[in-house]
């Protein structure tokens, strides 16, 4: 996935941010994803994720991964075991292996906490970014981020992006598949209406730039 050269192998570096709304004109390249985690324990996790590419379904609050699976099983195209480590200052350990993607269906359809979402990627400034808009018990959550091959600095932070979640574990995917978004929602909008939105700033200069 990285450059081994710069010696970073099986990481992933990134930054997330909590997004309110996705402008419609970034509601490009949807991919339709179901990820299972059969592991989530103190940062550490095991996912099986099945994907659609150019598949953009009707996701809300009562969809779910059987249903989205028995809809459109038969598109997903790419499949993939994850094992994770635990996050820290928007460094993780990750090492993905593809697998057959009928497999990685009936591993999804079998067991484990599961999530659905539609992802949107896109380029914005100096960087590609990807936008997750979650569905079922985590709807309507949506989280934006900007992922390298090496450590994320001197960001060009898109408008849209309302405060920064790099390294709030509740917000992980492996935690919004056992605790869903959806049964603290009203408490987390009362942490963002108490303080102000935060940007990490030992990352190197933050800058905001417009996303349309």
């Amino acid at each position: 996935m990285y450059d081994d050269e710069q010696g970073f192998g099986d990481f992933e570096f990134e930054r997330r941010f909590f997004v309110r709304a996705l402008p419609q004109p970034l509601k490009d390249t949807p991919a339709l994803i179901v990820q299972s985690y059969y592991l989530a324990d103190s940062g550490f996790a095991l996912r099986v994720r099945v994907q659609a590419s150019n598949v953009e379904a009707r996701l809300d609050a009562s969809s779910t991964a059987a249903d989205i699976l028995d809809r459109y099983g038969d598109q997903m195209t790419f499949a993939a075991v994850t094992v994770k480590g635990p996050a820290v200052g928007g460094t993780r350990y990750e090492a993905e292996r593809d697998i057959d993607p009928n497999v990685g269906v009936e591993l999804v359809r079998r067991g484990g906490a599961q999530i659905v979402k539609t992802r949107y990627s896109t380029w914005i400034g100096a960087d590609g970014w990807v936008a997750d808009v979650f569905g079922g018990a985590n709807h309507p959550l949506i989280i934006s981020e900007c992922e390298r091959s090496g450590p994320v600095t001197d960001l060009q932070i898109p408008d849209f992006c309302t405060t920064e979640l790099t390294d709030d574990r509740r917000f992980s995917n492996e935690s919004l598949a056992n605790t869903p978004y959806s049964r603290w929602a009203a408490q987390y909008g009362q942490e963002l209406a108490a303080s102000a939105p935060t940007f990490r700033e030992d990352f190197g200069a933050n800058t905001r730039i417009s996303s349309v």
